[in-house]
């Protein structure tokens, strides 16, 4: 201990018993690891509390992910802005005075912010209310995709096509969900109008039943029946019930097994006819 003394005395101290900038960055760095292991501590604390509760209650995985992702950016800039007070104290920087003078120029920026607090504070009610979650599709205004970020301030949209749209929350006000509860998978078959009509539906039906062991349709297919007339086709609709963001697989597959299944029956689909009268028979 003595020794230890002696060195912190040579190396890290003035002539007037005071810590020199040596030590000074010394206690700095100290200070800084000390914060990184105790937001890690905290973090891992959050995830086995999580993890306890997610036993007891059943919480949204995705929803879950992007709260606990958030707290954990806001605890981390915490504690590195507790970090850098005592840094500056530690310098002899009045923190006090630093700390009234940005609460002034806060309150001056406030007012030139105020969309950007608007946008926190919706964030905020966006995570809580659990309106959409990352991964989620979602349409947002005229913009309609998969939500690959979540934060306080904005959301990310992926369009299908690629596109991602950085949407401010503040801007937000109407949004159309697709992941929650079961979705519509929705096909119009059209056959040619000299066709029966009550056979095209039985041999639909019949060829439906593949789709009773498909784990991704949640109910039907049901052939609903004829839903428009033309000149020339007769339409029927078809309509079944899935998991989320299988509807357009599903209905993909509805038109291919409804389509053999006509072509099996010889039913003839829609087509425009032309009839000629009149000229010469040579």
């Amino acid at each position: 201990m003595e020794n230890i003394a002696r060195l912190i005395d040579n190396y890290l101290k003035t002539h007037e018993g005071d810590i020199n900038i040596f030590g000074k960055l010394i206690i700095s760095a100290f200070i800084l690891i000390c914060i990184g292991l105790i937001v890690k501590l905290i973090n891992r604390i959050i995830d086995r509390t999580l993890k306890i509760k997610n036993k007891n209650i059943k919480i949204e995985k995705k929803r879950t992910n992007t709260l606990v992702s958030t707290l954990k950016k806001v605890i981390r800039y915490i504690m590195i802005l507790i970090g850098i007070i005592m840094i500056l104290e530690l310098f002899g920087i009045n923190t006090t005075s630093i700390i009234a003078t940005a609460g002034i120029g806060g309150l001056a920026i406030g007012f030139g912010a105020q969309s950007l607090v608007k946008d926190v504070i919706t964030g905020f009610f966006i995570l809580i209310e659990d309106q959409y979650s990352v991964g989620d599709y979602v349409q947002i205004s005229d913009m309609d995709g998969i939500v690959e970020e979540l934060d306080l301030r904005v959301t990310k949209l992926r369009a299908f096509s690629g596109e991602i749209y950085i949407i401010p929350n503040g801007n937000i006000s109407v949004v159309t969900n697709y992941n929650r509860g079961t979705m519509r998978a929705l096909a119009i078959i059209s056959i040619s109008n000299e066709e029966d009509i009550d056979r095209a539906i039985e041999v639909l039906e019949e060829g439906l039943k593949v789709f009773e062991d498909n784990e991704l349709v949640v109910d039907g297919p049901h052939v609903l029946g004829v839903s428009d007339t033309g000149e020339y086709h007769v339409d029927i609709r078809i309509v079944a019930y899935t998991k989320n963001m299988e509807q357009w697989g599903v209905e993909r597959e509805i038109r291919k097994v409804a389509t053999k299944a006509l072509q099996d029956a010889n039913i003839k689909r829609a087509h425009p006819k032309r009839q000629l009268i009149g000229g010469d028979n040579k």
